[in-house]
C-alpha cells in the first residue's frame, strides 16, 4: 500500500523560508514523477514543482521559479521554499506517479495517482 505523508508546514513571515518533507512508503518504482501541489481556499489545485527520478529532471511553475527547490533523497522528497510571499499561502500536497509524464501533464493533478493528506503553509500579509 502506497502512502505519502507530508510534514513541515507552518506559519512564516513574508520573506522567510520553510522546508516541506514528504515520506513515501510502499512506492518502489525506480523511475517516477514526484511533485508538490498547492491549493488555496476557493482556488484549484496547482502544480508547483516536479522531479523526475529517472533522469533527475526538475520542473517548476513560473510563480515559484528561483524561490523553491524540489529534491529527493531515497524515500523522502523535499520542497525548500525561500522568499515566501503571502500568495504562497495554501495547503501543500505531495504526489507521486510511476513512470514518466509529459511536460503538459507534470503540473496537472490528473497525472498523479498517489497523494498525501496535505500540510498547511501560511504567510501572513
Amino acid at each position: 500500500q502506497v502512502q505519502l505523508v507530508e510534514s513541515g508546514g507552518g506559519s512564516v513571515e513574508a520573506g522567510g523560508s520553510l522546508t516541506l518533507s514528504c515520506t513515501l512508503s510502499g512506492f518502489t518504482y525506480s523511475s517516477s514523477c514526484l511533485a508538490w501541489f498547492r491549493q488555496a481556499p476557493g482556488k484549484e489545485r496547482e502544480g508547483v514543482a516536479v522531479i523526475y527520478t529517472g533522469g533527475v529532471y526538475t520542473y517548476y511553475d513560473d510563480s515559484v521559479k528561483g524561490r523553491f527547490t524540489i529534491s529527493q533523497d531515497g524515500v523522502k522528497m523535499y520542497l525548500q521554499m525561500n522568499s515566501l510571499k503571502p500568495e504562497d499561502t495554501a495547503m501543500y500536497y505531495c504526489a507521486a506517479q510511476p513512470g514518466r509524464l509529459t511536460r503538459d501533464e507534470m503540473l496537472r493533478p490528473r497525472g498523479y495517482m498517489f497523494w498525501g493528506q496535505g500540510t498547511q503553509v501560511t504567510v501572513p500579509s
